[in-house]
């Protein structure tokens, strides 16, 4: 949103997306780009011709209007808006991301909105070019292959993210469809329609993803949060060895983020960057990606660390990546996985 908008219109950037949402209904249903969203796309372009890319793998964003965006967690019925600590709408993350020069972010469908991924359709096409998306679909679903059909090929998105991690240890069914032979016809489409799968997994269910992986070596896979390693136990190898297996797949990207959560040390935490430069040099700079998590003021609320500090700890932190590979962890392997202009 432009800041001559804002000036004129003496409010806020918040009171400004509830009105015109009252008024117009700015981020329609899906299926629905107006016009005006159309004008304040190009507004918010804010891309320089020689600007390197800088893409923000993994951002969540969420809506602040739950008539039009409800609740609907798969697997806490009773999760309202009040237990959402922050406001994470795609007009923050817009901000943050031309503040801090990021060019592009792959929206991933945060959980709370379940397998109703309008939000991020809307956004991705009101913002076609700062925005690709990932949505959810359920992975039980008899019919979840012709659900990943639905989401890309009506309605424009990138792919998909799948989370075993909610499944394992037996929790909401068991994580037996992982490598079922009936997701063979979900990965068959997705191959068909050069899709991207990313997975919210741990490490122990590492071993079922790599089957699906040679079954299916088309198919593009990210690995989201280093496989959500914990590298706070005495010896995180036996574990990291099951993730450092998927080296030998050039279908397989590994996201290094959330290392807030894997570390569970602060920020910028130097004694866990050996692990992490394990990982970079068994992959190789080109099939690492770089994500965050959350857009401007979230990021505190979930006791993450701000976007220039995500940006200068692959840019100044960890020494042991070369000027050359900052620029493909930073955007360029993204720009070339996800076909960005």
């Amino acid at each position: 949103m432009s800041k001559k908008i804002l000036s004129d219109s003496r409010i806020s950037r918040r009171q400004f997306g509830k009105s015109m949402v009252k008024s117009t209904g700015i981020l329609g249903s899906a299926g629905v780009a107006l016009p005006f969203f159309s004008c304040i796309a190009k507004k918010e372009k804010l891309l320089k011709e020689d600007q390197k890319f800088v893409v923000d793998t993994h951002m969540h964003v969420w809506a602040n209007d739950q008539k039009r965006y409800p609740v609907l967690h798969p697997y806490k019925p009773k999760f309202s808006y009040d237990d959402i600590p922050s406001e994470a709408t795609t007009e923050m993350l817009l901000a943050d991301m031309n503040q801090n020069g990021v060019t592009h972010s792959i929206l991933i469908q945060v959980i709370f909105h379940g397998w109703d991924n309008s939000y991020v359709v809307d956004s991705i096409r009101s913002y076609p070019d700062r925005f690709r998306g990932h949505g959810l679909i359920d992975p039980t679903d008899p019919q979840v292959a012709k659900k990943l059909e639905y989401w890309v090929k009506e309605h424009g998105l990138s792919g998909m993210r799948f989370s075993p991690i909610y499944y394992v240890n037996g929790n909401n069914g068991g994580d037996a469809w992982l490598n079922d032979s009936y997701t063979d016809k979900l990965w068959k489409t997705a191959e068909k329609l050069d899709t991207v799968f990313n997975f919210y997994i741990s490490t122990q269910q590492l071993p079922k993803l790599e089957e699906m992986v040679r079954r299916h070596p088309d198919v593009k896979i990210c690995i989201d949060h280093l496989s959500q390693i914990d590298l706070s136990v005495a010896d995180p190898m036996p574990e990291l060895k099951k993730l450092l297996a998927f080296s030998n797949y050039p279908n397989v990207w590994v996201k290094v983020s959330e290392l807030t959560s894997v570390s569970k040390a602060p920020y910028p935490f130097y004694k866990f960057h050996h692990w992490v430069k394990t990982v970079y040099e068994q992959f190789g700079p080109d099939r690492l990606l770089w994500g965050t998590g959350y857009p401007g003021s979230a990021r505190s609320a979930y006791n993450r660390p701000m976007l220039s500090q995500e940006l200068s700890l692959i840019r100044e932190k960890m020494k042991f990546v070369t000027q050359e590979d900052v620029e493909k962890i930073l955007g360029l392997n993204a720009a070339k996985l996800w076909k960005l202009s």
